[in-house]
């Protein structure tokens, strides 16, 4: 199922995270004064062009207390499956960890069909992480779990949300250019209702690169490569909303849109309508693109 609907997190105090900088290399710490302001721009302008394309958008604005400069990124804390199930997952950097705040959780019981609430932040205690849709890029038809093993995605983790959601995990190793290990997996990798968008040349070794793809063609998917240099342009990060059009909405950024080839475009184009959004300060100061900032509301409306 192909969701039309997604929560957002309207920022407050959007910034440069130092918790987060130590394994994110896609992050930069900004030159001027005016990266917030900016960020906010670029959120609302986001807001409007998905609302415009007919994606159903909740905002919900971000509490001054206690600071999260990565509120925008909501998607890394808590997923809302079609069963009901709402997962809330541990992570990495400790003021991360203060992004789930009751107002968000009250806001997702009230509306959404939640039949269990799955903690798996106890886990943040043994030092153990899965940052939710970041660490993991969910095959909802395939039922399978695409990890990338990081400091932020870690297997044991991993197996108990698969054990939970009815998911089967496939985990694998993945670097950047500089030998760096991605701290998320969909920067690398994003999975539609027809392609798996993914740079192949990122996992490393032949046996991960050959289990990846099987699982791809079993699922009977049409693989779509991306560079190393297009994940640093964010042309992984994208995810397939349903719109008010035909065919379903591919978003990412205007980074990202720009570093596809013709080819590329034309491959996603068969299945996809591509839609895209500058954020420049959002990828620069916050390390994250499109896909972060959108968690997908999956399950129905408390009042249907």
């Amino acid at each position: 199922m192909i969701t039309s609907r997604v929560l957002m997190i309207r920022p407050h105090v959007f910034g440069f995270n130092e918790q987060t900088a130590v394994n994110n290399m896609f992050q930069a710490a900004p030159s001027d004064t005016d990266s917030a302001a900016k960020a906010l721009q670029e959120f609302d302008n986001f807001v409007a062009i998905l609302r415009s394309h007919g994606v159903i958008v909740d905002v919900v604005q971000d509490d001054p207390d206690p600071p999260t400069p990565d509120a925008i990124f909501p998607n890394n804390w808590f997923s809302l499956h079609e069963n009901g199930q709402l997962f809330l997952y541990p992570m990495f950097a400790p003021n991360r960890r203060a992004e789930r705040k009751p107002a968000v959780l009250t806001y997702l019981e009230k509306n959404f069909f939640c039949k269990s609430i799955i903690d798996l932040s106890y886990y943040e205690q043994q030092g153990l992480f899965l940052e939710g849709t970041g660490s993991m890029v969910l095959d909802h038809d395939a039922k399978i779990a695409f990890a990338c093993l990081s400091p932020r995605t870690q297997a044991t983790v991993l197996a108990d949300f698969c054990n939970q959601a009815g998911y089967t995990s496939c985990t694998f190793q993945a670097v950047d250019a500089a030998g760096h290990s991605f701290y998320h997996t969909n920067v690398m990798m994003t999975v539609t209702s027809k392609q798996v968008i993914v740079c192949m040349e990122s996992i490393v070794g032949a046996a991960e690169q050959e289990l990846v793809r099987s699982l791809i063609t079993s699922s009977q998917k049409e693989l779509v490569q991306i560079t190393l240099s297009q994940v640093a342009s964010f042309a992984g990060n994208l995810l397939e909303l349903k719109g008010k059009g035909h065919k379903p909405l591919l978003v990412m950024s205007t980074r990202a849109f720009q570093s596809l080839t013709t080819y590329q475009r034309e491959q996603i184009g068969r299945w996809n309508d591509i839609i895209h959004c500058p954020l420049p300060t959002i990828e620069s100061c916050g390390g994250g693109s499109a896909r972060c900032m959108l968690a997908e509301i999956r399950s129905a409306e408390r009042n249907m």
